[in-house]
């Protein structure tokens, strides 16, 4: 995506089309990419998702709301930081496709510090949330910012041993939700000293759902990710995965055998993550681990290309119900719709956007789309 400086009508507008409902990180970079503006974009919502089969016409969010978003982030000293901006993050910018827009609270600056996140179980052992906290509290020591969900468990030690040193907590609800409750005093401390920063609405209740997306959004904002006990099925896989596929490091810690909440552990050791015993095991893979290797993803815009320019619409009829005819409830890749479908790549992804904008379907950041229910 671009990097540009939004006027704040832009800002506006950039906002809106975050907001409106059924616009996912996906389908708001195929906007952007087709449509230039957001502005532009936001006009042709109502018709791409009629033609999408939309019963009901598709409203954008008002004018009204994200003024009084932006009016509320300024009252509490927050920042929104809209993702073509220069201000967003690089190691968010990256990622494919980044986040329309996240909200940021605190005075901790990310560009100049090395970052690496941990993540485990909630219901952690002893000796698991005594060697997190220790373990972040010496790479914070060595300079090295510590992010992580303020989950129960692993999370709130890893923040509590950074928050002298600079730590960063990714909510899965907006900026003042606070998730969970116990970790009140812990959310007003890295609000004071560290940064808060949210994907989601001002106030915004987390649900199920939204918890993988930030962990795609706390690997993404770290060079590395520290794994420390996590049972077969726990979500800081999922955030391991996101690491391996952002091009992150994946680190984890092993555990004993004889424990479930290792096993999530110690198989990605198995597969080839990095073994961690100490906070110099951590940085000398951080050093080793490019930054500025880090470089835009690759997209391929509907600009100058005769093919799919004015013809993109017409060509989207034709594929449509054929791919929503192969969507289930369980995930099946993009590239596997492309191929099933035997339309191009840039034709199927207009007809998911027009798709996800009538509420049929589904698309994860991760490339997986799935029917809506």
């Amino acid at each position: 995506m671009k990097r540009t400086a939004l006027t704040p009508p832009g800002r506006i507008a950039w906002l809106r089309l975050a907001r409106t409902r059924g616009v996912g990180p996906v389908t708001f970079n195929e906007l952007i990419r087709r449509f230039k503006t957001a502005e532009a974009a936001l006009d042709a919502l109502p018709d791409l998702a009629k033609r999408g089969g939309r019963a009901t016409a598709l409203k954008p969010a008002s004018r009204e709301e994200a003024e009084a978003e932006m009016d509320w982030l300024d009252r509490i000293g927050a920042r929104l930081l809209c993702a073509c901006e220069p201000e967003f993050p690089d190691s968010l910018a990256v990622t494919d496709p980044p986040p329309p827009v996240i909200t940021t609270l605190g005075p901790l600056e990310l560009e100049t510090r090395v970052t690496c996140a941990m993540v485990g179980a909630r219901s952690a052992s002893g000796v698991g949330l005594r060697f997190a906290g220790t373990l972040a509290r010496e790479l914070g020591e060595r300079g090295v910012i510590v992010v992580s969900g303020l989950a129960r468990g692993i999370d709130g030690a890893a923040h509590a041993g950074s928050l002298d040193t600079g730590t960063v907590a990714v909510l899965a609800g907006g900026l003042t939700s606070i998730y969970p409750p116990e970790h009140r005093d812990l959310h007003a401390a890295i609000a004071e000293k560290g940064l808060l920063v949210s994907e989601s609405p001002p106030g915004y209740t987390p649900q199920a759902r939204d918890f993988p997306r930030r962990n795609r959004l706390i690997s993404g904002l770290s060079i590395g990710v520290v794994v420390v006990e996590a049972a077969e099925r726990s979500g800081s896989l999922i955030t391991a995965r996101y690491a391996l596929e952002q091009g992150r490091e994946v680190m984890a810690v092993p555990g004993s055998p004889l424990d479930p909440r290792a096993r999530g552990a110690n198989r990605l050791l198995r597969d080839g993550a990095a073994l961690i015993e100490t906070a110099e095991d951590v940085v000398a893979l951080l050093e080793g681990a490019r930054r500025g290797a880090m470089s835009e993803p690759a997209g391929g815009g509907y600009e100058g290309d005769p093919e799919y320019g004015g013809a993109i619409d017409r060509a989207a009829d034709d594929v449509r119900e054929r791919v929503a005819a192969l969507l289930s409830p369980s995930p099946i890749s993009r590239d596997e719709l492309v191929r099933l479908s035997g339309a191009p790549a840039p034709i199927v992804m207009a007809a998911l956007v027009e798709l996800e904008l009538a509420g049929r379907c589904e698309m994860d950041p991760g490339g997986m789309v799935r029917l809506a229910v």
